[in-house]
């Protein structure tokens, strides 16, 4: 969930004078993205003075929201999987248990040169638990569902050493299944194609599945009934976004503070607690504190969570390790076009359930997928009201340019157009009522393996130091689920990490 959070690499220097209290704090958390904030309130609560900075004009990253026609939606991320419950539990923490929602059960579709057709009600990422289900025929054709159902007859050793999600979905149900329902559903979450995506990254616990219960088909199932009763992903009542306006309330409330417009542009080791010329490289026994330098001051902490990407290359600056080895994915960029329409009364049936995701190789749509939000979730649409329906087509593949894209009102024209064609119904542009743009940088970095190896090597650099982490979607993975229990972690290793100052 992380994006550019303003960060510049740059050493600060520490001037040799007593620090004011208002300079000095327990913890800095750099960024305030879902998972710096999650960290903060962790900190906040267990007794630290906790600062957040981020560079942007909002705290959020990328669970935002924004207004169209009235209407306050989430301007990212929409939902979360259910998976470990860690979501959840923090919402319940945060008082809105009551609000937690499941989708519609409408089911998806997915759009194809070769037709529209349903997505496996049961499955992940697209891997259909029964291949020989109606709705899985209907979309694969005869071969594509007879060459799936081969998965049963295989041995489990197929597939057993693929290390990218693709590699293993083609080796045990074949291309169809790959291309037809894995690849659009993977490039509609992830922007990225599943040949370059770890498998252990996007779909932990998967492969130890497979060699538990034989088949592809089995193991998926098995992760799905592990999951936690009713829909694999929920959303909040109101939005995903009120989790960003509790969370800066309840760091607040416990003494922190969570400053937007405040881009760091230095990080280094504080000579005045830990020795002049103290090298982090050479003997970290000796760092007890660091500085943290903005525009405007420079911040004195025991701690410092470092939850944006923008911030690798302070890390190599800070410990002398090698840049080339640090190099994170930047994400693909994602463009976000949401309507709202009165009046379409072919909409009110929810034509392709509860939206379409878009195969890579059709040719009439740019857009790589679409949610019908009114249709996907009770609560948006009974504020919206009878008759008025909110699309959100997202657009922004690995392979795209982002620069081809059009701007302004012949971007929004163009949603329009594609949605049309998703949905299968005429979408006068007299219906539209509002509409609005938004752009998404590093808000979804690729598992891949070029990644998850950077990762490691922040990681080893950072655990050389005292009182330094990270947290952020780019270290564990995209989506909630996977960025709140991380990022808890790293708050809990911080407070173990040093004693509190006396």
């Amino acid at each position: 969930m992380s994006d550019d959070a303003g960060v510049t690499a740059a050493v600060a220097g520490t001037p040799d004078q007593a620090v004011p209290d208002e300079q000095r704090w327990d913890a800095v958390v750099v960024g305030a993205g879902l998972g710096g904030l999650v960290a903060a309130r962790d900190l906040a609560r267990a007794g630290l003075r906790v600062l957040v900075l981020d560079g942007r004009d909002a705290p959020g990253g990328a669970v935002r929201s924004h207004e169209v026609a009235g209407l306050r939606l989430d301007a990212g991320a929409e939902s979360f999987a259910t998976r470990g419950g860690a979501v959840a539990a923090l919402v319940g923490e945060l008082g809105m248990a009551d609000d937690l929602c499941t989708p519609a059960p409408r089911g998806s579709w997915v759009h194809l040169v070769t037709g529209d057709g349903p997505l496996p009600a049961t499955g992940l990422l697209g891997i259909p638990t029964d291949p020989g289900a109606a709705d899985v025929r209907r979309t694969l054709g005869a071969l594509g569902s007879w060459r799936a159902r081969l998965d049963g007859l295989l041995p489990a050793r197929v597939g057993a050493d693929a290390t990218t999600l693709g590699a293993l979905v083609r080796s045990r149900m074949g291309a169809r299944v790959l291309d037809r329902l894995v690849r659009p559903l993977v490039g509609g979450v992830h922007a990225a194609d599943p040949d370059q995506l770890a498998v252990d990254v996007v779909a932990p616990g998967l492969r130890a599945a497979l060699a538990q219960h034989g088949t592809l088909g089995k193991a998926v199932g098995a992760l799905r009934a592990a999951a936690p009763a009713g829909s694999a992903v929920q959303g909040l009542s109101g939005g995903v976004w009120r989790l960003v306006d509790a969370l800066v309330a309840d760091v607040r409330a416990h003494g922190g503070e969570v400053r937007v417009r405040s881009a760091v542009t230095g990080l280094a080791v504080d000579d005045d607690r830990s020795g002049a010329g103290a090298a982090v490289g050479a003997g970290v026994d000796s760092v007890r504190g660091f500085v943290v330098r903005t525009a405007n001051e420079d911040v004195h902490t025991d701690r410092v969570l470092l939850a944006t990407p923008a911030a690798v290359p302070l890390v190599a600056e800070l410990t002398g390790a090698d840049p080339g080895t640090m190099r994170t994915d930047d994400g693909t960029p994602v463009t976000l076009v949401t309507l709202v329409l009165d009046g379409v009364t072919a909409l009110d049936a929810a034509p392709r359930g509860t939206g379409v995701l878009v195969a890579p190789d059709v040719t009439d749509v740019t857009a790589k997928a679409l949610t019908h939000a009114t249709a996907k979730w009770e609560w948006l649409a009974a504020a919206a009201g009878p008759g008025r329906h909110v699309l959100r087509l997202s657009f922004g593949r690995a392979e795209d340019d982002a620069a081809a894209l059009p701007a302004g009102d012949d971007l929004v024209r163009l949603a329009l157009a594609d949605a049309a064609v998703l949905l299968g119904v005429p979408l006068p542009a007299e219906r539209l009522v509002g509409h609005d743009v938004v752009r998404w940088t590093q808000a979804l970095p690729r598992p891949s393996a070029s990644h998850r190896d950077a990762v490691a090597a922040v990681r080893d650099a950072v655990a050389r130091v005292p009182g330094l982490a990270l947290t952020g979607a780019w270290v564990s993975g995209n989506g909630l689920a996977s960025v709140v229990p991380q990022a808890r972690s790293a708050a809990a290793e911080l407070l173990t990490a040093l004693a509190p100052r006396g």
